[in-house]
């Protein structure tokens, strides 16, 4: 830090934040100003370092645009300092979590967690409409062919789950039949731009006294790939029935939201892509997002990770199946 001039002295109130589930953040002061320190988790996973790096290169490619999210302040390279990991530094985001509580101003009123749902919306649209190109992101990822590499990928990844003791064949009705129909069903044009790869509530922070949004945070599944999906990943765990706090909360569980038809509307006003195809996208999103979060439950059955956890993932994955087959047979 103080060879970029970050200021001197000793590190002081130095505090664990929470929120996520797997990397590592705190916050602390130096010399009269406050920090927020993101790493990778304590024990690294094979790509921890490189997310780290990617979140950083998001963050500030998106510097001069109008989309909200945390301020980038320095990437440490160095992978000595902090056992194997690197890490960055970033301005602290004022602002709160609505799937973890709701402030006094936004629990006692309707309309303000309305124009919420609708401001995530626009966050997101924000997103969409930013040229990759144009903020150096043009590497970032793979576009060419990505919606195709979409149900091969997750569908190979459902079968690795095989390799945990005790798993066997994966409970979840109908996933071929949900697979086909995205393959039959793909749109056949779309737009590449910058995806935040996790677009759900819980990434989402809110100001405490108004209903605009903060920041959008945990950009380590970002890429270059299909939009839409952020906005279908978000449709899929609106009111998603028995979700876990999450998806959920609060927030989730409160009158005056807006249905998901009216927040598709929302997009469109705030969009120039096409959304005549959006229920592909929400069937593709509850198809991804339910073979992420079944990764949990095989492991639960092997014990390499918390029984009820596996368990309350394994149930949001089923809603998330019975979501994707309602919009399939046109029920909602």
């Amino acid at each position: 830090m103080a060879d970029r001039g970050l200021g001197s002295g000793p590190l002081n109130d130095v505090k664990p934040l929470g929120g996520g589930t797997q990397n590592i953040m705190l916050t602390f002061d130096r010399d009269g100003r406050r920090y927020v320190l993101r790493r990778g988790p304590r024990h690294l996973r094979p790509r921890s370092n490189d997310a780290i790096a990617r979140e950083t290169r998001v963050l500030s490619a998106l510097k001069e645009t109008s989309v909200p999210h945390p301020h980038l302040v320095a990437l440490c390279e160095d992978s000595s300092l902090l056992n194997g990991a690197i890490f960055y530094l970033m301005d602290p985001v004022d602002g709160f979590n609505a799937s973890l509580e709701l402030p006094t101003v936004h629990a006692g009123d309707p309309s303000v967690r309305h124009e919420m749902a609708l401001n995530i919306v626009d966050s997101l649209a924000a997103l969409g409409s930013v040229d990759y190109h144009k903020v150096g992101l043009t590497d970032f990822g793979k576009p060419a062919g990505f919606l195709e590499r979409q149900v091969p990928r997750w569908l190979s990844e459902l079968e690795s789950y095989k390799q945990f003791e005790g798993y066997g064949d994966p409970d979840i009705p109908e996933v071929e039949r949900v697979a086909e129909w995205l393959d039959q069903n793909r749109p056949a044009w779309w737009q590449p731009g910058i995806m935040h790869g996790d677009f759900h509530l819980a990434n989402v922070m809110f100001d405490r006294s108004s209903a605009n949004v903060s920041a959008i945070v945990d950009w380590e599944m970002s890429t270059i790939g299909d939009p839409l999906l952020d906005l279908g990943w978000l449709l899929a765990t609106w009111q998603l029935p028995e979700a876990p706090s999450i998806f959920g909360g609060a927030f989730m569980q409160s009158s005056g939201l807006p249905a998901p038809a009216h927040l598709v509307a929302r997009y469109a006003e705030r969009s120039t892509r096409d959304l005549t195809g959006i229920h592909w996208y929400v069937v593709l999103a509850c198809f991804k997002l339910g073979i992420v979060l079944e990764g949990t439950h095989a492991r639960a059955v092997a014990d390499l990770a918390p029984k009820e956890t596996g368990d309350e993932l394994h149930t949001t994955t089923l809603r998330l199946f019975e979501r994707a087959l309602q919009i399939m047979d046109g029920e909602q």
